[in-house]
């Protein structure tokens, strides 16, 4: 596949196939990572997955990288893992499968939630398994009016992976993610709206206008400030009230030493704008 055309800029990874299959491109302090198998609907395979999990891990490590987003190219924004020729065929022994699921899709969705950097989902299609999961795990959540999501491991006979039976009851509660789970009916957009599944519905065109907005929003705020609250709303649900406000005074703890916290101080006093350098 030949290699897209590089806009000035914007520096953008082409040195092997498993880069063509998953783009990488960074501008204006945003990483945008684009899942490029529309002929599968973005079906993840293995060297697929573990250079989201790299690339996801090169953002939280580079100042130069302030926010994230995470999207697919044509009609499917990821059906789940690519099970053709994989694990599922062949012989098996006790304890493959499990070694499968954690070091494969629990290790990539780990590695959003872990991403020190706010990760946007713009979903364009159909969000299906551990695809669905993996758009869960964002911090933000835009989809387009066609955007759908399907919980469809009961069609296969599977037990949800990819962190699915803790994300979506954390999102939507027990019984919600039930019903999801158990039925494996297609939601649409507008219904995971009204669910809390995500965060705006916008027409397909204006999805990446919108997915931009967003993340150049995100990239001109405190960028340690953003990190340590993405830190504390994920540990929230698994903390109780003491845990939770101790993580909350020793984050404030820590951001108070940044040179963003100084600014946004002192821009407060002098009743101006903040310019944050993400420092």
């Amino acid at each position: 596949m030949p290699d897209s055309p590089r806009a000035p800029g914007i520096t953008v990874d082409s040195v092997g196939s498993v880069d063509s299959l998953v783009q990488h491109a960074t501008d204006n302090q945003v990483c945008r990572i684009t899942l490029n198998r529309p002929e599968t609907l973005n079906a993840i395979t293995p060297d697929q997955r573990e250079r989201i999990i790299e690339l996801l891990a090169d953002a939280s490590a580079d100042p130069g990288v302030r926010a994230v987003v995470l999207t697919g190219t044509g009609r499917g924004f990821c059906a789940g893992a690519d099970l053709r020729g994989g694990s599922a065929a062949g012989e098996r022994v006790p304890g493959d499968v499990a070694r499968t699921i954690r070091l494969g899709a629990q290790r990539l969705i780990s590695a959003v939630l872990d991403c020190e950097k706010p990760v946007i989902a713009a979903v364009n299609g159909t969000a299906a398994g551990l695809g669905a999961h993996l758009a869960f795990a964002c911090d933000l959540v835009l989809a387009a009016e066609s955007a759908k999501f399907i919980e469809v491991f009961v069609r296969r006979g599977l037990v949800p992976d990819g962190g699915g039976a803790y994300l979506l009851p954390r999102l939507v509660g027990p019984r919600r993610a039930k019903e999801l789970m158990f039925f494996g009916d297609a939601l649409t957009a507008a219904d995971a709206e009204r669910l809390g599944l995500v965060n705006r519905v916008v027409p397909d065109a204006e999805l990446d206008k919108t997915a931009r907005e967003w993340a150049a929003r995100l990239a001109t705020g405190p960028t340690r400030a953003l990190a340590l609250t993405k830190q504390l709303v994920n540990a929230s649900l698994d903390s109780d009230r003491t845990t939770a406000f101790a993580a909350e005074a020793a984050a404030q703890e820590i951001n108070m030493t940044t040179e963003d916290a100084r600014e946004g101080v002192a821009s407060f006093v002098a009743r101006r704008s903040a310019e944050y350098r993400g420092r």
